[in-house]
């Protein structure tokens, strides 16, 4: 059996991600593959409701914790990302590790050490950067905004952290996600098809 693709959307809040993500997966049932999608943070399980509240001033971590309750959130579902792709499923991530690089980068973490903590986790065959503003992603969600969503300094920051790690990178797709959606999804509907071709 052929194994499956983990496939990771990356980007700002607002920039499609979800929207993409969950248009791949109707694509790839088109073609007869199951998919599975996940979005990190999970907020379903006991760490991610942990996160939740973080995130909304219930708790206060530093920085260094917020990003290590986040890889053992995604560690919280590692068992079932690896038994799908073991099963030929196309596994499909709103968010995955970069997010915990760009995130704790901007706050001055360290990004070898971001990326050290995550590298037991599966690694994403294709992460998708869909590269929007500060100023679109406030624009696109004006009301109930996390602690990240209202500043715009750090979700600069952030971004600036995802250009730096798609830059040149053969696993990574750079995309401008201030373009309409079907645009978007033909550039992503182009990349899959090229790693789904047989080799």
């Amino acid at each position: 059996m052929t194994r499956g693709l983990l496939i990771a959307f990356e980007g700002l809040d607002q920039s499609g991600k979800q929207t993409q993500t969950e248009g791949l997966r109707d694509y790839l049932a088109g073609l007869g593959r199951e998919s599975r999608l996940l979005s990190f943070p999970d907020y379903s399980t006991p760490i991610g409701a942990e996160i939740g509240r973080a995130l909304h001033g219930e708790r206060e971590y530093r920085p260094d914790v917020m990003q290590l309750l986040y890889v053992a959130n995604r560690h919280e579902r590692k068992p079932e990302i690896e038994q799908a792709l073991a099963a030929g499923v196309m596994v499909l991530c709103d968010r995955y590790l970069a997010s915990s690089i760009a995130y704790g980068e901007a706050q001055g973490l360290d990004a070898k050490w971001l990326a050290l903590i995550q590298e037991f986790l599966p690694p994403p065959d294709l992460t998708i950067l869909l590269d929007i503003a500060p100023e679109t992603a406030a624009r696109r969600k004006a009301a109930d905004r996390d602690r990240y969503e209202r500043d715009l300094a750090l979700l600069s920051r952030v971004r600036d952290s995802y250009r730096r790690q798609a830059h040149g990178h053969a696993g990574w797709l750079h995309l401008d996600g201030e373009r309409p959606r079907d645009a978007v999804s033909a550039d992503v509907v182009k990349a899959l098809a090229t790693r789904l071709a047989p080799r």
